[in-house]
């Protein structure tokens, strides 16, 4: 009896220690994730120090999470960018670079050596994915079915988690003056690449007031996870596509182009108030998110996991653009913290030829011409306005953030140029496989023609900006882009 007693009592002991094994296994819940763009923004806000806006939803997230401080994009302009970000892979890599590619001359294609969108690994491993907000995908690649399951996350199953995309754009072109809360000019601070006049100044606070018309967009999002319980277990992440839609901009490879902001935060693994100056690139986001959701992709991607310490290390990032619209041009770059040398493939060719979206969009373009036509703009202006390109910039950014002295020819920063070059080439024949440049690239596009117009008709869509410029919050005012548009100097089709 008492043999079979002392075998009930071990027998109970192990059920019971067995129960509390099993609880200690069972799997860790997966987080949501969810994934805010905010269209052609680079670090405008307030949290990265920008003087003259208040964006208090964004700057409280950035103090509950992680603000990145050296970020970047791969492409300067949305669908290259985006078609990187939601594969994991760089632009060139899986033939999505060209910007606004149509059939004949660009058609797109499938995604080459069977890679998938993340949003497609994340369905295969339960996730319900979904695009809120704007729904504009803008990806070079045709898929063999839609990239997400919904529209919203309230659709999922109980208990399924979920990944939700959303873009807002009201910081694309055209910017919405902020009611709530109008920006004095007098409280800006301008790049000194741009005319320090009021309509500069009065177009960047426009954009300002933009930014904190999406902050407020943003945080109602961030209350709605807040007010269903999803935000202990939700990593968010907020971002911007590609640099801001400004001369010097957005298009092109300065900072101003590719410099994004990254936030991110995970009550439930990461700590606040964090700091972090590491190399970051978009593509970190998708290796992220691969990663927290436990999806191990069928080819290693492009780029790092943000959680687990690996950009420490990382020295250099890269960047490409290619064809914007039907403006023909080609640019690579390499950067670390204290340099970037960029490579122009197409050097015969102004960095202002014709591009229909910048001159019916841009008005301090319409200011850079006037005065560059007048011979009014000092050298770091005016360089801008050049017919063609160096074929090498190198910039000192500790000494130069703005990008401004081009070192490439200094012979005190050739071990540099040498070097950077050096880490392009690799990266060029290498990992992206570029193509470079055809002759029927070359010759292609819109015409090269510069300056694209006369003083006198670049002063006339400068009068046409005026009013719409200074236009007061609420006005009924109308954008002149059709109008500038009919003194387009070549047909083009809408954009």
């Amino acid at each position: 009896m008492k043999i079979n007693k002392i075998v009930q009592i071990t027998i109970v002991v192990m059920l019971v220690a067995n129960t509390f094994s099993c609880a200690k296994k069972a799997p860790e819940q997966k987080p949501n994730i969810v994934w805010i763009m905010m269209e052609d923004w680079g670090y405008q806000l307030s949290c990265y120090g920008e003087p003259g806006i208040q964006t208090p939803n964004l700057d409280k997230f950035a103090e509950e999470g992680i603000r990145y401080t050296n970020s970047f994009c791969t492409a300067p302009v949305c669908s290259p960018s985006r078609s990187a970000m939601i594969t994991g892979f760089h632009q060139n890599y899986i033939g999505a670079s060209q910007h606004r590619t149509k059939a004949p001359d660009f058609e797109k294609k499938p995604l080459p050596y069977g890679i998938k969108p993340i949003t497609h690994l994340l369905e295969d491993a339960g996730y319900f994915t979904c695009f809120m907000a704007n729904r504009k995908t803008d990806f070079n690649f045709t898929l063999d079915k839609k990239p997400f399951q919904g529209k919203d996350w309230s659709e999922r199953a109980e208990d399924q988690p979920f990944y939700a995309q959303l873009t807002f754009g009201g910081t694309h072109r055209k910017w919405k003056r902020d009611p709530q809360n109008p920006i004095n000019i007098n409280k800006v601070e301008l790049p000194p690449y741009y005319p320090q006049t009021d309509l500069a100044k009065r177009d960047w606070a426009n954009g300002l007031e933009s930014a904190q018309i999406v902050d407020r967009e943003i945080g109602e999002v961030l209350k709605r996870l807040d007010d269903e319980g999803l935000a202990e277990n939700t990593i968010v992440f907020i971002i911007g596509d590609n640099g801001r839609c400004m001369p010097r901009g957005k298009q092109f490879l300065y900072d101003g182009g590719i410099q994004v902001p990254i936030l991110v935060r995970w009550p439930a693994k990461i700590k606040p108030a964090q700091v972090i100056d590491d190399l970051v690139s978009t593509l970190d986001i998708s290796k992220t998110i691969l990663d927290v959701a436990g999806v191990a992709p069928p080819h290693l991607l492009h780029g790092r996991d943000l959680l687990d310490g690996s950009t420490k290390s990382r020295k250099y990032i890269f960047a490409a653009r290619d064809k914007m619209d039907e403006t023909h041009d080609a640019m690579r770059a390499v950067r670390t913290k204290e340099f970037k040398l960029i490579q122009n493939l197409m050097p015969e060719r102004a960095y202002c030829q014709f591009n229909r979206y910048k001159e019916t969009s841009y008005p301090v373009l319409a200011l850079l011409n006037v005065l560059n036509l007048k011979g009014e703009l000092p050298p770091e202006q005016a360089a801008f306005m050049a017919a063609s390109k160096p074929e090498f910039e190198l910039f000192d950014l500790r000494n130069d953030p703005y990008e401004i002295k081009n070192l490439a020819d200094n012979p005190e920063y050739q071990d540099i140029k040498t070097e950077l070059l050096k880490k392009l080439t690799n990266w060029r024949e290498n990992v992206i496989h570029d193509q470079g440049v055809s002759k029927e690239f070359r010759a292609g596009g819109w015409p090269a023609d510069y300056p694209t117009r006369t003083l006198e008709e670049w002063q006339h869509v400068l009068d046409l900006w005026q009013p719409w410029v200074f236009r007061e919050p609420g006005s009924k005012i109308q954008r002149p882009d059709k109008e500038i548009a009919k003194g387009n100097l070549v047909d083009v089709p809408g954009y």
